[in-house]
């Protein structure tokens, strides 16, 4: 893994967390593409974020109209 791919995660990181979500989990890896006979390597990342939504008046509580919501 080279220092430009760590850059590159570091940025989208930065990213998400400045659009309010907060980042749990992220993987980053980093391979040779069997598609490509190029010697450069590719990254994937899978980033795992959440970010709370707050309820507005309008909504209503539906937790009882849920089939699945045990009781």
């Amino acid at each position: 893994m080279n220092e430009d791919m760590l850059d590159d995660q570091r940025r989208l990181v930065e990213l998400i967390e400045a659009e309010g979500w907060e980042v749990s989990d992220l993987e980053l890896s980093a391979y040779d593409s069997p598609w490509s006979d190029e010697d450069d390597p590719e990254a994937t990342v899978t980033v795992t974020a959440r970010k709370p939504y707050e309820r507005s008046d309008g909504d209503e509580d539906d937790e009882d109209e849920n089939p699945f919501r045990l009781k």
